[in-house]
């Protein structure tokens, strides 16, 4: 079968492409168009005959018909994501992802594919009124971001229930591992130790977070596209564990043998209404419906995350001492 995946420059995408062109799938790569002709992390995948690169814009719905064309299943994963970003630049949230999102279910419509899987993100649901959260939760947008996501979310749906596109909402918790941006706290912690911080600046350590290391997220992935009984529905991949920023801090610290110093920094905490203070994935639908089971501990997530980081032709790719939004 033949697939797109748009966002695949990114760091769940590139690690997607990856799963299934392991799956023996033809996939059809989009890298958001730039006059580098740079493809993002898809740079560090090897040259495959099943990998076909495409540059352009999710924003533009004439070419998000041409790149769907042939396709059998899309994975949609393009999307605006840093928080801190969506307070100064709202528009092009939803730009991006409102948009974006329509632009790619029509052309899926327009192009008879099989399958559409339309990405999510836990961070639609807020701080959690009961716990764990189910896909019943109700959905408070906590930041620009939150909301654009809530929208492209109901956008998706809407395609669904109007015109039957076999389409599967898939909301990720807080995914981490290799290739991460430095925006997410695990990177920024471990490249920032690697490059020999002593003293990291942060924002609030309190939140609970539900951590999935990357290629379990993946393989919840590939195991819904796979399932006709997810068509119509939403569906969370997580791990049912919850642990603090904090205690995944001292994780990573015990992990990497430091003695670096944790400092708050004002400018790092979100403003009091949109920090999201907990969060932790009820992951029984995932399981219901396609057996999916976690491989990965915290712990061993982790272990590869900063083997990977600490390799100095990895870690030069990363801006230790900037603070990323």
């Amino acid at each position: 079968m033949k697939v797109l995946v748009t966002g695949a420059d990114g760091f769940i995408g590139s690690h997607l492409t990856e799963a299934l062109l392991k799956e023996g799938y033809k996939v059809r790569a989009l890298a958001q168009y730039n006059s580098f002709n740079y493809w993002g992390w898809l740079e560090d995948i090897p040259e495959n005959k099943k990998l076909e690169v495409v540059t352009g814009d999710v924003r533009d719905p004439n070419y998000c018909r041409e790149i769907c064309k042939d396709i059998d299943i899309v994975f949609h994963l393009a999307a605006l994501i840093a928080i801190p970003y969506s307070y100064v630049a709202p528009d092009s949230y939803v730009d991006t992802n409102v948009r974006g999102t329509l632009n790619i279910c029509q052309a899926a419509q327009d192009s008879d594919v099989k399958r559409i899987l339309v990405t999510s993100t836990s961070e639609v649901y807020g701080t959690a009124q009961y716990v764990p959260i189910d896909e019943n939760h109700p959905l408070q947008p906590q930041s620009p971001y939150s909301a654009s996501k809530i929208g492209a979310d109901a956008i998706a749906m809407s395609f669904y229930n109007s015109f039957e596109l076999p389409l599967t909402i898939v909301r990720p918790f807080n995914t981490y591992g290799p290739r991460q941006s430095a925006r997410a706290v695990i990177p920024t912690i471990i490249s920032q130790i690697a490059a020999g911080a002593k003293e990291i600046k942060l924002g609030d350590v309190s939140p609970t977070r539900d951590f999935n290391y990357v290629e379990d997220t993946c393989r919840g992935f590939v195991q819904l596209a796979n399932c006709n009984k997810a068509i119509g529905e939403t569906v969370n991949i997580g791990s049912n564990y919850e642990i603090s920023v904090k205690d995944t801090l001292e994780l990573i610290r015990e992990i990497m043998k430091s003695d670096v110093q944790f400092v708050t920094d004002e400018k790092r905490i979100r403003p009091e209404g949109s920090e999201v203070f907990r969060l932790w994935c009820d992951n029984g639908k995932i399981k219901g419906l396609t057996g999916f089971e976690p491989k990965f501990s915290i712990r061993e997530g982790l272990e590869k995350t900063v083997e990977w980081f600490v390799k100095p032709e990895n870690l030069a790719k990363y801006k230790p001492g900037i603070y990323n939004v």
